[in-house]
């Protein structure tokens, strides 16, 4: 059966370690770290499979003008135990915990081209997205990041707001495609751009691919196109207003919903 755990020892901290290596494949936190963070307003949790850790997260107290708040740094999940809803219950249980310490808002950032995470970021969580962050953590050589910029979204989970208790809802029938995809010789998706003039409709959709590590697998270069040319329909979208707030996930593609931040409520 499994449990989610709080931890705050050095022992049961350390355990965490094998997920770290297994998932990103480089030498995990030191512990000392972890424990100082955690004494200090940060929280790592920990999914048990009777006594086994299949999967944790770990946030840090994070300030960025005026506004305190948790940065959720990791979450990684063995693979063996991977779409069992183990990172939204990890995450639910960091939103309580956070509440407790007295946090209204919890921010991280992921790969917008890792429709997973998008799907439980945006999508189950009801965390928005307005910013974009170009190779946010240089040249990475872990086996997920390998080979590409490491771009990021950074989301707010605003975890008070009405937002996250009962998400806005958009109206699909007028949402304007930005891009669109098709498929070449080896069956791999192509992103192909879609004209637009100025950003002013009332919400926006990109599509991805749905399985990018594949992609990357198989052409590199091709993965490299699709990085550029979704980072120029983020960053457009993003200065003109918008928040990425849903991913819809078909069997080969997702598709990113956008709409204008302030028809959000946002607000505690």
């Amino acid at each position: 059966m499994m449990e989610i755990r709080v931890l705050e020892t050095m022992d049961a901290l350390s355990e965490i370690s094998r997920i770290e290596e297994t998932v990103w494949g480089m030498p995990p936190l030191p512990v000392h770290q972890t424990l100082t963070a955690v004494k200090n307003g940060g929280l790592v949790i920990a999914a048990y499979d009777a006594d086994k850790i299949i999967g944790f997260s770990y946030g840090f107290a994070g300030f960025k003008e005026g506004r305190v708040y948790l940065c959720s740094h990791m979450l990684g999940i063995d693979e063996g135990y991977r779409s069992q809803k183990i990172g939204e219950k990890l995450k639910r249980k960091q939103r309580e915990s956070a509440v407790e310490k007295g946090y209204e808002e919890i921010r991280w950032t992921y790969d917008p081209l890792e429709t997973r995470n998008a799907f439980l970021n945006l999508t189950k969580l009801n965390g928005v997205c307005t910013t974009y962050i170009e190779d946010a953590y240089g040249e990475m050589k872990d086996g997920i990041n390998r080979g590409l910029p490491s771009d990021r979204f950074e989301v707010h989970w605003h975890i008070n707001s009405p937002h996250v208790q009962k998400p806005y809802v958009h109206d699909t029938s007028g949402t304007v495609k930005l891009n669109d995809i098709s498929y070449n010789s080896a069956g791999l998706p192509v992103c192909e751009e879609v004209p637009y003039n100025d950003l002013k409709k009332h919400s926006y959709a990109v599509k991805v691919p749905k399985d990018f590590q594949n992609l990357k697998k198989h052409d590199t270069s091709l993965a490299l196109y699709w990085r550029y040319s979704t980072r120029t329909l983020f960053q457009a979208l993003f200065k003109a207003g918008y928040a990425a707030v849903n991913l819809e996930v078909s069997e080969k593609e997702a598709v990113y919903v956008f709409v204008k931040k302030d028809v959000l409520n946002l607000t505690c």
